[in-house]
């Protein structure tokens, strides 16, 4: 998730393409989980602050990636927030970590192809 550190507010549009998720989505948790609580204005228009992006990460996690019903969901939540965060973090890291040894063996192959081409026995 990339956020730019000096905003303040995002929008639902931009909250559901930083998460992939569906705007309504977003306004469905946002009535299924008290934490989800963005600001609005007069207008009725979702402020999303940095605290809401971080249940929305939690929210997503648990929903999208571990595929938990919203009722199982919001009991972890509630039970043991901390541990679900350090768990998406943890679950974010070995993607990233993959994603690395993905690339690596990738140029791995096309090098050993290349040699192979070059150098025939």
């Amino acid at each position: 998730m990339e956020t730019n550190s000096r905003k303040i507010y995002w929008s639902i549009s931009e909250v559901a393409e930083m998460f992939q998720v569906a705007e309504s989505n977003l306004r469905y948790w946002e009535k299924e989980f008290s934490i989800l609580n963005p600001k609005k204005t007069a207008g009725n228009t979702r402020q999303y602050r940095q605290e809401d992006l971080e249940v929305v990460k939690l929210i997503r996690h648990l929903v999208k990636e571990k595929g938990l019903t919203i009722a199982a969901a919001k009991k972890r939540l509630k039970y043991n927030k901390e541990m679900v965060d350090k768990t998406a973090e943890v679950v974010i890291k070995l993607k990233a970590i993959r994603e690395e040894f993905l690339s690596i063996k990738m140029e791995l192959d096309r090098l050993s192809t290349s040699e192979n081409v070059e150098n025939p026995l």
